[in-house]
Formats: C-alpha cells, structure tokens, sequence
C-alpha cells in the first residue's frame, strides 16, 4: 500500500516552483556540457546564445498561452492574473520551437540546432515532473481514480494515476531509444529532435485521456489533447521527410 502525500498549498507550490526552475537550470547546463563537448561556441558566444534566448522566450509564452487554453474558465474568472497561475510542459516544447526557428530566421540560420536540445529537455522534464508529483493535489497534473496497484493517494483518500511518474518514464524510454539510435539518427541532421518531439506530442495525447479534463473541447479532448493533435499534424510531415531522406541515402 502507497502511502499517501499530504502537502499544504504553500508548501507544494514552492516544491514545485524549486524543482521547475532546478530543471530548467540542469537542462541548460546539460545543454553547455554538450556544446563543450563538441568543441563548439558556448552557450554565452555568437548565434548559440541568440538562439537558446529565441528558445527560452519562445517556451515562457507557449507554456502560459497552453495553460490558458487548457483552462479557459480561468482566463474568464482572472483575466491576465490566470497567466500566473501555472504552465505546460506541452505549450513550452512547442512555443521553445516557435521561437528557435523564428530566430534562426532572423540571423540566417539554415541548418538543424534541434538534436542538441533533446537531452537537455529530458533532464529538465524529468525534474520538474517531481516537482509536480510531490506537489500532488495542487497541480492538476494527477490522473483519474484507479484500482491498480501502484495507485497514489495525494491527500483526499481517492488513489490515483501517479500519471506524473507516467511522464518521467515515458521521456526516459524516449530518450534510451534515441541513445540507442544515436550514430543512425545522426546521420539527418534534426531527424532525433523530430523523433522526440512527436513521441512526446503523441504520448501526450493518449495520457491526458487519464487525466481529469477542466474544460472538454470538440470530441471531449482537452486543450493539450487538442495541441498535441494539430501539432502532429503539422509536424509528421517533416518527420516523414526526414525518415524518407534517411532511406534515400542508404
């Protein structure tokens, strides 16, 4: 039997806030490890640093502008205050990659930056999914009522989904596989960024169905549900590409 996890709201909002900025700082700083690495501009030099600024703005608005979406009531009840009342992970991926590329539009960039983000991505969701599941009840990230037996109980008695710990194992998966793959993947530039975002995007769009749901749009789906969705369908064409040219090249 799982013990279950009483937290204050004060208490489990810092929690969260301490680990979703510990991620945030471990993922760039996996992300300078790797530039070091390969004996390429720091992150602080040239079109690196203009790209991970693009990067960094572009996921602080997508994360608020997705969380808006998911929970419109929200936006009715407070107006702007409801952008200070949480984020996504979901709206942060996609918007980080709105903003890179409009970026490298900007300077004249024509060539991939997507491979090197990946690890940093997995670093920074996996701790500031801990984040979220300590914090339990107080943000929103929990799923439904189950009877299995690794159910969590967060504080009101009803055992859950832990669809937290769902996420941290479905990015470590993602990113094994992609190791695994790495000296193949490399060979298209961008091909294993593609992978991960779309394995992510579609994984994303089956979990949340064990999610509660604050506002249902068309189909029942959620905001998120709905992002994942659209985003898929723009994006696996790309990914198709990609995966053709690599064939192609065989």
């Amino acid at each position: 039997m799982i013990l279950p996890i009483h937290l204050s709201v004060e208490t489990a909002l810092q929690i969260h806030f301490i680990f979703e900025w510990l991620g945030v700082l471990l993922g760039v700083q996996v992300y300078r490890l790797i530039k070091k690495r390969k004996k390429l501009e720091g992150i602080t030099q040239g079109t690196t640093f203009t790209v991970i600024l693009g990067c960094i703005f572009g996921a602080a608005i997508g994360n608020k502008l997705m969380f808006v979406f998911e929970n419109p009531q929200l936006w009715i009840e407070n107006g702007w205050l409801s952008l200070l009342q949480g984020q996504s992970i979901v709206g942060g991926l996609l918007g980080g990659l709105i903003g890179v590329e409009i970026t490298k539009k900007i300077i004249g960039i024509n060539y991939s930056t997507g491979g090197d983000f990946v690890l940093p991505l997995i670093v920074g969701t996996l701790i500031g999914r801990i984040g979220c599941f300590l914090a339990g009840l107080h943000d929103g990230t929990f799923g439904l009522p189950t009877t299995l037996p690794w159910g969590i109980d967060f504080g009101d008695g009803i055992f859950r989904h832990p669809t937290q710990l769902y996420d941290m194992l479905a990015v470590t998966v993602l990113g094994i596989l992609l190791f695994l793959n790495r000296k193949w993947l490399a060979q298209v530039p961008g091909l294993s960024f593609k992978l991960y975002l779309s394995g992510y995007l579609l994984w994303r769009l089956l979990i949340d169905g064990l999610k509660p749901i604050p506002f249902a749009y068309w189909l029942g789906l959620s905001g998120i549900q709905w992002a994942c969705v659209l985003s898929l369908f723009l994006y696996l064409p790309l990914l198709w590409r990609d995966l053709m040219k690599k064939q192609t090249e065989k």
